[in-house]
C-alpha cells in the first residue's frame, strides 16, 4: 500500500459505497472496502462517515481502543490533497453560502387562548354558584 499517494477530495468522494469505502482520518486515506463487514460497530455507521467526508470526529467521538487504532495501518491507501473542500489553504472555514436562519414566529392569538381562561371562569362561577345557593337549600 502506497501511503505517499495524495488524493483529492473529490477523488475520495467517489468511494462511498459497500462495494467501495474510503475513509478520511486525521488527513490520512483508508480504502476499508473489506473492513466493511468485520467492523464492530457494523457496516452502516462506516458508511455514513464516508458519505460524510472526513471521519475524524467521528472516530474520535467512539473513543477506539489502541488495537484498533493499530489495525488502521493495513488500510492506509493515502493522504488527503489541499483543504478541506470548506477551508481555505490556512484551515479556516468559508462562510456559508445563503444560510438563512429562521426567526421564531411571534405568537398569534387564536381561539384556544380565549375560549380556555373563559371556560375556566364559567366553571369557576358555576361551583361558587352551586355551593353558594344550590348547596345551602339542601
Amino acid at each position: 500500500m502506497n501511503s505517499t499517494k495524495k488524493y483529492s477530495f473529490s477523488e475520495i468522494s467517489n468511494h462511498t459505497s459497500k462495494d467501495d469505502c474510503w475513509l478520511i482520518i486525521h488527513g490520512k486515506v483508508f480504502n476499508v472496502t473489506s473492513f466493511l463487514e468485520d467492523h464492530p460497530g457494523g457496516e452502516d455507521v462506516l458508511l455514513q462517515a464516508s458519505a460524510n467526508g472526513d471521519a475524524t470526529d467521528s472516530f474520535e467521538d467512539v473513543g477506539h481502543s489502541s488495537t484498533a487504532t493499530s489495525m488502521m495501518d493495513e488500510f492506509l491507501i493515502g493522504t488527503v490533497e489541499g483543504p478541506k473542500p470548506n477551508q481555505t489553504a490556512t484551515g479556516d472555514s468559508l462562510p456559508a453560502k445563503n444560510v438563512q436562519q429562521r426567526k421564531p414566529e411571534a405568537s398569534s392569538s387564536n381561539f384556544m387562548d380565549i375560549l380556555l381562561p373563559l371556560l375556566i371562569l364559567v366553571v369557576a362561577f358555576a361551583a361558587w354558584y352551586y355551593l353558594t345557593f344550590i348547596n345551602v337549600n339542601a
